[in-house]
């Protein structure tokens, strides 16, 4: 999708709408039809099914009866099934009384209690199907690196660098390498940060050949709406010098950047033969520790990699799989120990994005790759799947509470009560999105 950036009345703030538009719109879809196909199923009418709140802009009604529609703030949907007081379904509809058998017994405040639950846990558990295929497909579609160390893709380099692509690499400084394992733990003791000797095949010979350090200051990706994606910095420029320091290694940079104390750093870059300079302002970010907490770091935003990616093979689609449930089940727990450690106060509240953060956000990932704003999408629904399970009134986890409640009890909780907690969720939800949104306008 990066080359949307480049058509004039696309680029800018029309491309962050648009693939906020498209992000949402996804994600919302396959939640909303969560519930509405499972409801079908299990014999609940939906009445509306609408992508966006207030005005309608478009909507057609089906031979089921159910009104499909697009409203004009893509902030969200909702399915309204029959017999609901309203979207959030924080009720019976006062004329459920009056209706005859036959609607009755399709309306959702008469479903037994078993059909109800699993229709209202459909919507997350879409949003969860949804990320674990994007994942697997990006997993059958990338591949996943072989198991000797074989050169793929090698970046371009300001320098001399002997290595092709096929290449297996069989040593490094006098070290035997049979395997991935083997090549990292090498590069990670590696102290000398000049050139290095390595052993590969080539075709059938073995050859000696003296390479770049492998983790030289390589830009692999960029943190979108960080000082390095605000500064223009993009994924393959090399950073020569820092602060007017010359730069061996990426951890020269970190050094650097974390020595500026948040003051500003002039970086040179070189970009596919062409050399110039950028200014930045690191800025102070809560970052994951292996410790599984968190710590303040000042960072730019940047990641590093080798300068040459594996060479891939296309995975089983039970590998594929694998590695997508893996991957829906790593941004789960990844947001939930951020959320942990926002409610104790170990990483600040201004960590939440709101809207138009993740408006930015999608802008900027679009920029980057197809691929990358994919990814993304997986991501967010993993998140709004997750967000819904919480048991908060309003919210798909609430509503399965009140569901274990009568379960247990035999009886659905007090009319007069359920109002006041939803009233209590929904301003909680409201003073969450407002705080996120405060925290958006404050990054701008």
């Amino acid at each position: 999708m990066d080359w949307l950036a480049n058509i004039p009345v696309v680029g800018g703030p029309a491309l962050t709408i648009l693939a906020f538009v498209v992000v949402m719109g996804i994600v919302v879809s396959i939640h909303e039809y969560g519930h509405y196909i499972v409801g079908r199923w299990v014999g609940i009418h939906s009445e509306v099914f609408s992508l966006g709140f207030g005005p309608v802009l478009w909507s057609r009604t089906d031979k089921r009866g159910t009104r499909w529609q697009v409203a004009a703030v893509p902030l969200g949907g909702y399915v309204k099934f029959l017999g609901d007081r309203d979207a959030a379904s924080s009720g019976a509809d006062p004329e459920l009384d009056g209706m005859n058998e036959y609607d009755r017994r399709r309306s959702f405040p008469a479903a037994t209690v078993w059909r109800r639950a699993l229709t209202v846990l459909a919507g997350p558990v879409a949003n969860f199907i949804l990320s674990m295929v994007i994942f697997t497909g990006l997993s059958l579609w990338v591949g996943v690196a072989l198991e000797r160390p074989t050169v793929g893709e090698i970046t371009p380099l300001p320098y001399e660098n002997s290595l092709r692509t096929g290449d297996i690499i069989v040593g490094l400084n006098d070290q035997p390498v049979s395997n991935y394992t083997d090549l990292y733990k090498i590069i990670s003791e590696i102290e000398d940060t000049g050139n290095q000797n390595l052993r590969i095949l080539r075709g059938e010979d073995e050859v000696s050949l003296s390479v770049p350090y492998f983790y030289i200051p390589l830009v692999s990706g960029v943190e979108p709406l960080s000082a390095a994606d605000k500064a223009g910095i993009k994924a393959d420029d090399i950073i020569l010098a820092a602060g007017g320091e010359p730069l061996q290694s990426f951890a020269d940079l970190r050094a650097v950047v974390e020595a500026s104390e948040g003051s500003e750093v002039t970086l040179r870059i070189w970009r596919a033969g062409e050399i110039f300079n950028l200014g930045l302002t690191p800025e102070l970010r809560d970052f994951p520790n292996s410790e599984g907490g968190f710590d303040q770091r000042v960072l730019i935003g940047v990641y590093g990699q080798l300068y040459f990616s594996p060479a891939t093979k296309t995975p089983s689609i039970f590998t594929a799989m694998e590695f997508g449930v893996s991957r829906v089940f790593g941004v789960m727990e990844s947001s939930l120990n951020g959320l942990k450690h926002m409610v104790l106060g170990n990483i600040s509240v201004k960590n939440l994005q709101g809207p138009i953060g993740i408006a930015q956000i999608s802008g900027a990932t679009a920029q980057t790759s197809v691929l990358s704003f994919i990814s993304l999408i997986a991501v967010i629904s993993t998140a709004i799947g997750l967000l819904n399970l919480f048991p908060i009134p309003v919210l798909d986890g609430g509503h399965l509470l009140t569901y274990v409640y009568e379960a247990i009890r035999g009886k659905a909780p007090n009319p007069r009560f359920m109002q006041a907690v939803m009233a209590v969720g929904f301003a909680l939800i409201l003073s969450m999105m407002l705080l996120a949104s405060y925290n958006d306008i404050m990054r701008l």
